[in-house]
C-alpha cells in the first residue's frame, strides 16, 4: 500500500504573500499543501493535526499581537510544534513570529530595509544543517524591515548578512526561520513594490530594476532554493509514515 502523503499547513498572512513556489515545491516534492488564512476567519490548525508547518510573511510586524487577534495563537502553535518535533519553517514575519515566540527579539532594522537579490553569508554552523545546506553564491530575495536582533536560547545562527544581520536560523532542533524569500518571485514582489512605490520614489530606488533582476534569476533561484523546499520535506515524510499508518489517509 502507498506510504501517505504528508500534509503541510501553510500559514497566510495576506493575500500578496501566499506560498507562490515553496507552495509548489512542497506539492511537486509529494506533500498535499493547505493554506489557512486566518486574516480570513480560518482556524489556526490544532498542533497535531498535520505534519509540518510553514509560517509565512506579511506586512505586520511580528510584535503587532494587539491589531492581529492571530499571532499570539500562532506563536503558542510554534512553542507546540518546537516542542513536539513538528518540522517548521518560517519564512520572513513567519521567521520573525518564530524567533519572538521562542524567547528572542524583533526590531526594526537599524540600517533599513533590505530589498532586492542579496547573497546568502553562510557560517560555519551551517555545514551539517539538514535543511539549508551551504552553497557558494547563493542569492536570495529580501524585501523586509524588521530583523530578529536576539535568537532564543539554543537557537544557531546559520547565516548573516556582512553587517550580522540573521538570515537563516536554526531556532530549534525542527525548527528553521529564514529572513530571505524562497516562494516569492517577480509577480509576488511587484505587488509588495506597489506598496512601497512612494517610499522608494523618495529614496531613489529603482523597482523597475530590482524586479528585473528578480525575473533574470529565477532559474538561479528555482535551482538553489527548490532543494530547500525538498529537504524540509524528508523531515517530514517519515514523520508523516510514523503518525499513520499506510493508506490511513490524512491526519486529522
Amino acid at each position: 500500500m502507498a506510504e501517505p502523503r504528508p500534509r503541510v499547513v501553510v500559514i497566510e498572512h495576506e493575500a500578496k504573500c501566499p506560498p507562490a513556489h515553496v507552495g509548489r515545491w512542497l506539492t511537486e516534492a509529494g506533500a498535499v499543501v493547505e493554506v489557512c488564512r486566518p486574516y480570513a476567519g480560518d482556524p489556526l490548525p490544532e498542533p497535531t493535526a498535520y505534519d509540518a508547518l510553514v509560517v509565512l510573511g506579511g506586512t505586520m510586524g511580528a510584535n503587532d499581537d494587539a491589531d492581529h487577534h492571530w499571532l499570539a495563537p500562532l506563536k503558542q502553535l510554534v512553542r507546540e510544534a518546537a516542542s513536539t518535533g513538528v518540522p517548521t519553517l518560517g519564512i520572513c514575519l513567519g521567521h520573525q513570529v518564530i524567533a519572538t515566540a521562542l524567547g528572542g527579539t524583533v526590531t526594526v532594522n537599524p540600517l533599513g530595509q533590505q530589498l532586492g537579490l542579496l547573497e546568502v553569508g553562510w557560517l560555519p554552523t551551517a555545514a551539517d544543517d539538514p535543511v539549508f545546506t551551504p552553497t557558494p553564491g547563493l542569492r536570495g530575495i529580501q524585501w523586509n524591515n524588521d530583523i530578529v536582533t536576539s535568537l532564543p536560547d539554543g537557537a544557531v545562527l546559520l547565516a548573516a548578512t556582512e553587517q550580522e544581520e540573521a538570515q537563516v536560523v536554526r531556532f530549534a532542533e525542527t525548527v528553521w526561520g529564514v529572513q530571505l524569500h524562497p516562494e516569492a518571485d517577480e509577480l509576488v514582489v511587484a505587488a509588495w513594490a506597489d506598496g512601497d512605490r512612494d517610499d522608494h520614489a523618495l529614496r531613489g530606488i529603482d523597482q523597475v530594476a530590482l524586479i528585473r533582476d528578480i525575473t533574470e534569476a529565477r532559474a538561479e533561484l528555482d535551482a538553489a532554493w527548490r532543494p530547500v523546499a525538498q529537504r524540509f520535506l524528508r523531515l517530514v515524510a517519515p514523520r508523516a509514515s510514523t503518525q499513520r499508518g499506510p493508506g490511513d489517509g490524512p491526519a486529522r
